[in-house]
């Protein structure tokens, strides 16, 4: 059992005013694992004087300096990789596969704010003006648990690189991550009061960055209606606001593709990240004159989905985080089927030789229409929905026809053809033939998906404010 009470501000670990304390389980076993000691308003306020206080001299260090904190950061976090992927699989559950690529990404995003700050210039010339970006203040980021340590580090690295202080509200249900991460952060030696961690709830600490003045910037991660809730308090003292939300990605399985590659390739971008992923491709769009091929391979793919154990090598997908999105994703499940799509699939209830945890069977259902339940709302688990076209044409407009635009898939053997598609759809990323990731691209979401991008050039100019000086 882990018992964490502290929290992290000005440069130390203090114990929290908040006396709440908050369990914290393994979902692969449903056990509790430890307990975190939340803070409370009040931690809160005394977070953000110690980031307001310390942005005065950090926003007028160099660049080179920032480039130093970000690597000596980079290498901190570098060296807890096994503790933190241990901590990932168990007080998450992802798979193991994954879990090391997701403790690596806390690393490798601090690097990669270094690199863009390298190559940055705050200054430019523009007709007969100066424009010169500057620093918006403290900066509010609050993170969500599906992939916790990664959004901590790549929002506090834009930060930084900005030349912002900041104030970290992470998701209380991954604590045991974050405090391996705050350890980590705290080596790499930054002035007191930069960075700020402070691990409570949204309806208490969320609430004051989102509400005090002395917050120039808030970026949150998580679903549409919280993000919503952010933009309107938010509005009040014009913060500036960068929000990455849902999403209910379209995969485009087009009549040229190979089905022996496009079918895993969805059931990949699918299911990723045990279908606890905003990006995960749940609507797949395929011609209606191939739909029982897609189905047979649907089924036979599928059967080879592992669930189970996260720490099986062999593990794809893993348990829900909590028994609370266990029993929605049970919820959406039984909506599919009392809506009348086809369970091709899965179905409800634990998967079979599973007995404990937050486990959900992989589910597929086929025969969807574009106005159903499960096609139009965010589940968050793995299942997926199979909707036929007719033509290009209409797929495109199922592909577009959705509240959200955060990413796409395009599964074609005419790269081309693909591309010309990909031009024509709402999405903030549109992958071809791929499930890459490229840091320094842009990455945000068009419509309900939300307001701004992270990562690369534009992640950092989002923490910046453009001023023009004319002599």
């Amino acid at each position: 059992m882990q018992y964490i009470n502290r929290i992290y501000i000005n440069g130390a670990f203090v114990t929290p005013h908040g006396e709440e304390r908050f369990n914290l389980f393994n979902p692969a076993t449903g056990q509790s694992i430890g307990q975190v000691r939340l803070a409370n308003e009040q931690d809160a306020l005394d977070a953000i004087a110690a980031a307001k206080r310390a942005f005065t001299e950090f926003s007028h260090s160099s660049k080179d300096v920032r480039i130093d904190y970000l690597k000596r950061m980079h290498a901190a976090v570098e060296a807890i990789e096994e503790e933190l992927t241990d901590a990932i699989i168990e007080e998450y559950g992802a798979p193991v596969s994954r879990a090391r690529w997701m403790a690596k990404h806390a690393a490798s995003v601090l690097q990669d704010a270094a690199s863009v700050l390298e190559n940055y210039n705050f200054s430019r010339r523009i007709g007969i003006a100066e424009v010169v970006m500057q620093p918006l203040g403290v900066a509010g980021l609050i993170t969500p648990w599906n992939s916790n340590a990664g959004f901590i580090c790549g929002k506090l690295a834009a930060a930084l690189a900005a030349g912002c202080t900041a104030v970290i509200k992470p998701s209380e249900m991954s604590a045991i991550q974050t405090s391996i991460v705050t350890r980590a952060l705290h080596e790499a030696g930054l002035p007191a009061g930069v960075f700020n961690i402070v691990t409570g709830r949204g309806e208490t600490v969320g609430a004051v960055l989102s509400a005090h003045p002395d917050i120039a910037k808030v970026s949150f991660t998580g679903s549409t209606a919280v993000g919503k809730m952010i933009l309107r308090t938010g509005s009040e003292t014009l913060k500036r606001v960068t929000l990455e939300l849902g999403g209910k990605s379209p995969v485009l399985i087009l009549d040229d593709a190979d089905l022996k590659t496009a079918v895993p390739m969805a059931l990949q971008a699918g299911f990723m990240n045990s279908g606890q992923a905003c990006i995960a491709g749940t609507r797949i769009l395929v011609p209606e004159d191939r739909l029982n091929e897609v189905e047979a391979l649907m089924i036979q793919e599928a059967a080879k989905v592992q669930v189970g154990n996260p720490r099986e090598p062999a593990t794809a997908v893993g348990p829900m985080v909590s028994h609370k999105q266990w029993e929605r994703v049970q919820r959406y499940i039984q909506i599919g089927i009392e809506e009348g799509a086809h369970l091709l699939a899965g179905g409800p209830g634990l998967p079979e030789g599973i007995t404990a945890g937050w486990f959900v069977r992989p589910t597929i259902f086929s025969r969807v229409t574009n106005q159903m339940t499960i096609a139009r709302e965010e589940i968050f688990g793995p299942v997926l929905s199979i909707i036929t076209y007719a033509t290009e044409e209409e797929a495109l407009t199922i592909a577009n026809d959705t509240p959200y635009g955060l990413q796409a898939y395009i599964l074609s053997s005419n790269p081309e053809r693909a591309r010309r598609l990909a031009s024509r759809i709402d999405a903030g990323r549109v992958l071809i033939n791929t499930l890459a990731h490229e840091p320094l691209a842009p990455f945000g979401g068009f419509k309900q998906s939300g307001i701004g991008r992270e990562y690369g050039t534009f992640g950092l100019e989002a923490f910046l404010e453009p001023k023009s000086i004319l002599s």
